[in-house]
């Protein structure tokens, strides 16, 4: 697969203003599979941050005069490109980010369906009228709202699923009329390139200015320019709690829309189709080698059937294929680095430290493999104040916990300074509909795994985990900034 990696964006160069611009620097990325390198990406410097910033706040009138026509038709011509690389997109990303292949897989065809969804809601972006004679004042006056650009978008992308993700702000920024600067996390900026390459090349062939859509790549004083600079009047920026809450910092008083971590809490009522919600763990607790925000962390079960759903766990994990993500078979791969590895596995060591059990996995890499392969791990009676449970783990590891209703559940689910999604497996509707009430989360998900995400639906977190919706029509909205039109049609005298 390595043979077949090529870039359409210039070696060395970043998508800066109208042009592609030289950079001093490169950095080598790495495959996490095996730490060899792949290719060199060029690195920005806080004065591109500038230059972008300039060329972006140029083209604003330009971008937000395109017609719903032209904002439809540029999407539409990027999601048909999309479809032409495809495959070429999967092998890049299983190199850059080390997931499966199956994985990568998915991200492709989830990008597309994105293009595809945005470039429909362009068409979609309206206000309503407004009865200002509610009040005496407004007697004999017309009032509607528009919406209109907010402005320059900052997107700032993780790790995990790099092309997706910057897809989520990319493309609601083109249908919303605003140019947008992409800002990928450093160790994953190829396929993110490759998509801004391609949409330059869809905005040139729509005779619309290339610095509609730019992106600069590097340290953290990189993105902190952008984040500062008064110009940005929209930052969405996926990753990180902690992260996030400094981003949220930095734009005030501008708007911060943030799709931040979680804990995932998973409930498996007394209920349950057993056999089904292993089946769900298995899904959703170890895709994309663990680093997902909504897979499972937390899994909470009630007495009648925790020992019958551990036993089962346990004696289903040897279905995971552990191995080289370019391997179609290949369930789960090393995280993205050493040190994340370490991290995750120093986790479940403080776990078991604390008197949790260790039902499998756990251990050490061994002699010739990677440092960053965590094999997937279930730990038993996991205390609620271990960092593993209390925190996002962000690897293939899960935590079981007994409780005796599912009330205790609801509780002990929301007692975290996180809320994105949570699931529950219950054959009940009363028991479905009180976590849906209750959970104190973005999305409850009732018989299916957290994880799941319709890429049209308005997705995001409460509590640590976010403020603000994505999701094609719900980042638009973000985007946007609604215009108040009051008309008295003859003047009083």
């Amino acid at each position: 697969m390595r043979d077949t990696l090529s870039l359409i964006a210039p070696a060395g160069q970043l998508p800066i203003g109208a042009e592609w611009r030289a950079v001093a620097a490169n950095q080598d990325i790495v495959f996490p599979f095996d730490g060899s390198v792949i290719a060199q990406a060029p690195v920005s410097d806080v004065a591109d941050s500038l230059d972008a910033l300039d060329a972006a706040e140029a083209a604003r009138a330009e971008v937000a005069a395109l017609t719903t026509a032209q904002r439809k038709s540029v999407l539409t011509a990027v999601q048909h490109r999309l479809e032409e690389h495809a495959e070429r997109l999967i092998d890049l990303l299983v190199l850059e980010t080390g997931k499966p292949r199956v994985d990568c897989q998915t991200e492709v065809s989830r990008t597309i369906v994105t293009l595809q969804a945005t470039a429909e809601e362009a068409s979609r972006v309206h206000g309503e009228t407004v009865p200002l004679d509610l009040q005496e004042l407004g007697r004999g006056m017309i009032g509607y709202y528009s919406r209109k650009p907010a402005g320059v978008v900052i997107g700032i992308a993780g790790f995990n699923y790099p092309l997706l993700l910057a897809s989520h702000k990319l493309a609601p920024a083109i249908a919303a009329g605003c140019p947008v600067i992409i800002k990928p996390a450093p160790n994953t900026p190829l396929a993110t390139l490759e998509l801004v390459a391609i949409v330059r090349e869809v905005l040139a062939e729509h005779g619309i200015t290339a610095a509609a859509v730019q992106l600069v790549n590097g340290a953290p004083e990189v993105g902190e320019t952008l984040v500062r600079d008064p110009r940005a009047q929209v930052v969405s920026f996926t990753g990180s709690a902690k992260i996030g809450h400094l981003i949220a910092q930095q734009a005030a008083p501008r708007k911060a829309l943030l799709e931040l971590g979680s804990n995932t809490g998973f409930i498996v009522a007394a209920d349950a189709d057993v056999d089904a919600a292993v089946d769900a763990v298995l899904r959703g607790g170890f895709y994309a080698n663990g680093q997902a925000c909504i897979s499972v962390q937390r899994i909470v079960l009630e007495r009648p059937i925790a020992e019958q759903f551990t036993e089962r766990l346990v004696a289903r994990m040897g279905e995971l294929v552990v191995g080289d993500p370019r391997d179609p078979a290949t369930n789960v791969a090393p995280v993205i680095n050493a040190a994340s590895g370490e991290r995750i596995r120093a986790m479940v060591d403080r776990a078991v430290a604390a008197g949790a059990t260790l039902l499998a996995g756990g251990e050490a890499p061994a002699e010739g493999e990677h440092a960053a392969l965590v094999r997937p791990t279930v730990l038993g009676g996991v205390p609620a104040d271990v960092d593993v449970w209390a925190e996002e783990v962000f690897g293939p590891v899960v935590c079981l916990t007994t409780v005796d209703s599912i009330d205790t559940a609801i509780d002990l689910v929301n007692a975290s300074r996180y809320g994105l999604q949570a699931a529950i497996y219950t054959a009940s509707l009363e028991s479905a509909f009180a976590a849906i009430e209750r959970l104190e989360v973005g999305g409850v998900v009732v018989n299916e795994i957290p994880g799941f995400r319709s890429d049209i639906m308005p997705y995001g977190g409460v509590k640590d985990s976010g403020i603000g919706r994505e999701g094609p029509r719900y980042a638009i909205e973000e985007f946007t900034v609604t215009r108040m039109a009051m008309i008295r049609p003859r003047a009083r005298g």
